[in-house]
C-alpha cells in the first residue's frame, strides 16, 4: 500500500518504520508539506495546535482515505464547529476518515512484535476505511477494533485522555486487548 505519514514524531514516524518493515510504500512529510495524490491512505500524526497547517501544507488531499492519530490533551480541543478533529479532517478532505492509533503509546510501537497476545487498537470512522485500518492495524502488530461510525471520534478522543491518566498513574505506558471471552 502506498501510505503518507504527515508527521515525523514518535507516532508518526515509529507507524512508518512498522509499515515499511511490513512492505508498504510510505512517504513521511514534515511541516514543509509535499503531495499526497498518489497515496492509498493518509496518516496525521501531528501535535493538535498543528493540525490545520498540516493538511493546509499538502496537495492531493481530496478523497483520500486519512487516518486521524492526532490527541487532545493538555486542554486541546477540536476545531471550532466539530465535535472531534477526525470530523474535521473528513470536513476538509472529503474522503474516507477514521480516527485511529490514537490510544497506542508510540513508546511500545518496537516491543509489539514480541506481544504474547496482539494487542487492539481501537478506531472509529467511515465504513470505506474497515479494510485499511485493519490491514495497517495487523501490519503494525495490532488487532483493530472498532468503536463505531466517525461519530464516536469525539469518544475515542476522551478515552486517550483516560489512557494517558492510567499511565501517569503509575503504570506507565501500556498495551490493551479488547476480545471475547473465548479469545482469552
Amino acid at each position: 500500500m502506498n501510505i503518507t505519514v504527515l508527521g515525523r514524531g514518535d507516532v508518526g514516524g515509529g507507524l512508518a518504520d512498522l509499515w515499511e518493515r511490513a512492505g508498504h510504500q510510505v512517504t513521511r512529510l514534515g511541516r514543509g508539506g509535499g503531495d499526497v495524490g498518489a497515496s492509498e491512505a493518509v496518516l496525521l500524526a501531528v501535535p493538535q495546535n498543528a493540525v490545520e497547517a498540516a493538511l493546509s501544507s499538502v496537495v492531493g488531499l481530496e478523497g483520500r482515505t486519512v487516518l486521524d492519530a492526532t490527541n487532545l490533551y493538555g486542554g486541546a480541543r477540536p476545531p471550532a464547529g466539530f465535535s472531534s478533529t477526525a470530523e474535521y479532517v473528513k470536513s476538509v478532505t472529503g474522503g474516507p476518515t477514521a480516527k485511529a492509533f490514537s490510544t497506542n503509546f508510540a513508546s511500545l510501537f518496537g516491543r509489539i512484535a514480541d506481544a504474547r497476545a496482539r494487542p487492539s487498537n481501537l478506531w472509529a470512522g467511515d465504513d470505506e476505511v474497515e479494510d485499511v485500518v485493519s490491514r495497517l492495524s495487523l501490519d503494525a502488530g495490532y488487532e483493530a477494533v472498532r468503536l463505531g461510525d466517525l461519530g464516536m471520534a469525539a469518544t475515542q478522543e476522551g478515552l486517550a485522555g483516560v489512557m494517558f491518566a492510567i499511565a501517569q498513574s503509575g503504570l506507565g505506558p501500556f498495551v490493551y486487548r479488547a476480545a471475547p471471552p473465548e479469545q482469552l
